[in-house]
């Protein structure tokens, strides 16, 4: 009787499993080591910060990486009791609103037209978009000032917030254009057919569909308006309409030898945005993976 031979697969043997187990022994540490340190080199010096606010500056100045020994809360709460704190806040947040509401409208347009309809010079238009995202914005300091000088802009909010939602708009192109391109012509069309005008089918059929990147690009343009700090400077010359980027570095150099009330004041400026940043984190991650799978 003819003896039968095992057959096994390539790359199914005993040496294949021993040197996956061997990979899998050497990358999987490795990428825990790699992602520890960036951990750390991120987060650790954020917590200085925080935690020297609850330091007097004799503390600081004999130990500047010791620990709170006692605690002072009095100047989180000096700062959470001044009124110019709250006014930087306002002002941030007002421009961050009016810059994203106005990136979210005009991008989300000039997104349907540039993938749910064929016209001659789209890719050319798409790429004109998209190339301002080279463009960064001190580039442009001086036509933009003498610009906003014209229009009477200087020393205003909008005046900060519309170039804040025009240097926006090329990531929202990005973003979008591929989540709307991925939805079929077809329901357009159905929906025409049904009745529906062009903007009805935009308000209530296109958006929804397009949710994911629409949080996705407006959580980046509020989070990168929100920490804006050469804009603001070029524009805002009244310390009541400064943002809380400019507040700070307002409050620093008004009391540069109180290092434990200027760390106080950076931790608590920076934590709205690392708030919206860490609720968001999660639609953003999912609307940049739609991008790249439209």
């Amino acid at each position: 009787m003819a003896a039968i031979t095992q057959y096994s697969a390539p790359g199914s043997g005993p040496d294949h499993v021993g040197r996956y187990a061997l990979r899998r022994w050497t990358v999987i540490p490795a990428t825990y080591l790699v992602a520890v340190v960036a951990f750390g080199l991120t987060v650790v010096p954020l917590l200085f910060v925080v935690v020297d606010g609850f330091r007097t500056n004799g503390d600081i100045n004999n130990s500047p990486a010791g620990w709170p020994h006692p605690w002072v809360a009095s100047n989180y709460t000096s700062i959470l009791t001044s009124a110019s704190f709250w006014e930087f806040i306002g002002n941030s947040a007002l421009i961050a609103t009016v810059a994203t509401t106005l990136t979210l409208a005009l991008g989300s347009m000039a997104a349907l037209a540039l993938s749910q309809y064929e016209f001659k010079g789209r890719e050319f238009f798409y790429t004109v978009f998209v190339s301002g995202i080279l463009f960064p914005i001190g580039v442009g300091a001086l036509p933009l000032y003498l610009l906003l000088q014209r229009l009477g802009l200087l020393d205003n909010q909008f005046g900060v917030a519309l170039p804040e939602a025009a240097f926006a708009l090329p990531v929202t192109m990005i973003i979008l254009r591929p989540f709307l391109r991925a939805i079929p012509g077809e329901l357009r069309e159905a929906a025409l057919v049904d009745g529906a005008s062009r903007f009805r089918f935009f308000v209530q059929i296109l958006l929804p569909l397009a949710k994911p990147a629409l949080i996705t690009v407006g959580l980046l343009a509020f989070v990168t308006s929100w920490n804006q700090y050469l804009l603001p400077l070029l524009v805002l010359q009244t310390s009541s309409h400064f943002t809380l980027p400019l507040g700070t570095y307002t409050f620093q150099t008004q009391y540069s030898q109180n290092d434990a009330g200027i760390m106080a004041f950076t931790a608590m400026a920076m934590l709205p945005a690392l708030a919206v940043f860490v609720f968001a984190q999660r639609y953003i991650v999912a609307g940049a993976a739609g991008a790249v799978k439209g």
